[in-house]
């Protein structure tokens, strides 16, 4: 696991351009680091050793030094590929997943990204043609951000990197707050810094001659397979075992992070690492780690865990919206930078449970909405009506007044279109309006940042438009990111084997009433679970990583200091300054309860703060 930065130009001292670049990332790579340069180009490179210890130094050469590379990640399949191009005559200096990737483009060109099982951001320099040729992973788990500025085309793992480069011009993008407001994170393809864009999830790059083209070289493909239940839930089985064990790769300690849920859960048991690690809050209802501690105990594992206080968060909330570069409200942010702190102390990778839910439909979102079994047998049943009597009823649910369970009849027989845009709706998208300033209020509305996924898909069942939907917004710009940035904050690696194109493979496949039923959601992967955990396991409820916010915000001390950079000069740019204190008022007072809306304009103005006011990376006393 490691960082990348680059840039293309013409233009002189590139060497002391790209040191710069790589010290913003140290963190990513702390064990070294390697640079090149010519006339053309700089790749920086910073190294977290954990496969070829001594010889995997980057940036890697082809045999006649034509070509060179830099990456981030990790190939899973490497060792086969190795031996496939070895076998067709290349020769290898390292045994590094990274030369794989090198000598793969010689061979196959950029086709070589299909055959590649993994995470990775990667950039390939070919000096003859003057070529450069990148791509990221399927899922987007590695992070990999492009600006085009001045003369300069520049690359890298994380945005801070950019604002060391003297082409990069630093400038809000206007139009990323509002959206930002509905979704809890930078939702739009271009970032909240104006012109840096992502190269999106299964895409590849070519950038030749100041022109960059990209390319998407795959897609979830969903379909309805007939197989019965029993067949699915030991397909999953089997696909989660060898996955799990593909991802076992490197020379270093693996560690697994473990909560109460389900997904985190059926990892360690298949792993068995030798630790795991576990956090929580003082209050019972907010503290995973209770929980965790009786699961590792019953699968006779070491369990570390750490009891987070509000005093810890505040202080050390800055820094985290620094290391995410773009501003992310999502609350288990907080504890997840403390998990990664933690493990660090023992582990240098460390397992994670993201992806189940997208892959299997295991959130409640999807339609499970009632604890009430008969109307969860009811809306199993009207199901199986054609789609216009079905949407034709949940219009008229919807125009209805309110009874026991209509939210779950809705939700299951609407177009996912009229009421699913991700797993977190802050703000309503007209709502933003009546606290963003006038220059705040134009972008992009919510509808016509999910309809650009969804009509890809309108034929599908709408737990599947729901699943693609999460697979291209809500995992890629939030989930993922955050277990990126926040684990390689503390330089550990953090491997998401249920997020795997193997997985995928069959995820996609899998019918949707072996996913979610009356019974719950996701059922199948819990009844594979099932067979490696206790059984009150299999079908715990998520609750992803609980945080006390509500609480937080209703302390005297805590409230006074989100009052007081709500207070501060440079808010009344974006906001309505006297209606979010207002919020924030009566929502201490009891009045109201805004947890969510309060700490999504907090999380904005911290990081506007870091990056746009003080300029520099935050400091815990």
């Amino acid at each position: 696991m490691c960082g990348i930065v680059g840039f293309v130009n013409a233009k002189d001292n590139k060497s002391a351009i790209i040191e710069d670049m790589m010290s913003t990332i140290v963190h990513r790579g702390p064990n070294s680091s390697g640079e090149f340069c010519d006339d053309q180009v700089a790749l920086g490179f910073r190294r977290l050793s954990i496969v070829d210890l001594s010889g995997g130094s980057q940036p890697i050469f082809n045999e006649d030094d034509s070509k060179v590379i830099i990456f981030n990640g990790e190939i899973y399949n490497y060792k086969e590929l190795r031996e496939d191009l070895i076998a067709k005559g290349h020769t290898f200096k390292t045994t590094a997943d990274t030369e794989v990737i090198l000598h793969g483009y010689e061979e196959y060109g950029v086709d070589i990204v299909k055959q590649l099982r993994g995470m990775f951001a990667f950039a390939i320099w070919d000096r003859n043609t003057q070529e450069l040729f990148g791509a990221r992973d399927h899922f987007g788990i590695k992070p990999y951000y492009y600006a085009e500025m001045n003369g300069t085309f520049m690359f890298g793992s994380e945005i801070k990197s950019f604002l060391k480069h003297p082409d990069f011009n630093k400038e809000l993008n206007k139009e990323a707050l509002k959206p930002y407001m509905t979704f809890q994170y930078s939702a739009l393809e271009e970032t909240f810094f104006k012109d840096v864009y992502r190269i999106p999830e299964g895409h590849y790059y070519t950038y030749k001659n100041g022109q960059l083209t990209i390319e998407k070289y795959w897609d979830a493909e969903f379909t309805e397979d007939k197989m019965s239940f029993e067949e699915a839930v030991d397909l999953i089985e089997e696909a989660v075992s060898e996955s799990v064990e593909a991802h076992k790769t490197g020379e270093v300690n693996i560690g697994a992070f473990l909560s109460s849920g389900v997904d985190s859960s059926y990892v360690a048991a298949v792993l068995r690492p030798e630790n795991t690690y576990s956090i929580g809050f003082g209050d019972e209802s907010y503290n995973e780690s209770h929980e965790a501690k009786r699961l590792s105990d019953k699968l006779g594992l070491n369990n570390t865990s750490k009891v987070v206080t509000g005093e810890e968060a505040f202080d050390y909330f800055p820094l985290i919206q620094y290391h995410l570069d773009e501003p992310d409200s999502n609350p288990s942010c907080v504890p997840l930078y403390f998990l990664a702190e933690m493990a660090v102390k023992t582990s240098t990778i460390c397992f994670s449970g993201e992806g189940a839910d997208e892959l299997f439909a295991g959130y409640q979102n999807y339609g499970f909405n009632t604890r009430s079994k008969p109307v969860r047998v009811l809306a199993e049943q009207l199901k199986k009506l054609p789609k216009s009597a079905r949407y034709s009823i949940a219009r008229s649910i919807k125009k209805a007044p309110d009874f026991k369970g209509s939210m779950h009849l809705y939700t299951s027989l609407a177009p996912a279109e009229d009421f699913f845009i991700g797993q977190a709706e802050v703000f309503k998208n007209n709502d933003a309006d009546e606290f963003l300033t006038a220059d705040y209020q134009n972008s992009v509305s919510t509808k016509e940042i999910v309809d650009r996924q969804y009509k890809k898909v309108k034929d599908l069942s709408e737990v599947k438009k729901m699943q693609y939907l999460d697979l291209h917004q809500w995992m890629p710009k939030d989930i993922l990111l955050k277990a990126d940035k926040l684990s390689m904050a503390h330089s550990l690696e953090l491997r998401v084997p249920l997020l795997d194109v193997r997985m995928m493979e069959l995820a996609q496949r899998i019918p949707t009433k072996h996913l979610l039923n009356a019974e719950n959601t996701k059922y199948a992967f819990r009844k594979a679970a099932n067979r490696h955990l206790p059984d009150e396991w299999a079908d715990r409820e998520k609750l992803g990583f609980p945080v006390p916010i509500k609480d937080w915000l209703r302390t005297e001390k805590f409230y006074q200091q989100v009052r007081e950079i709500f207070s501060q000069d440079f808010v009344s740019e974006f906001f309505d300054q006297a209606k979010i204190i207002e919020l924030l008022d009566d929502n201490y007072n009891e009045k109201n309860d805004e947890r969510r809306k309060i700490w999504t304009i907090f999380t904005f103005l911290t990081w506007y703060k870091i990056y746009f006011i003080d300029g520099e990376k935050p400091t815990v006393a």
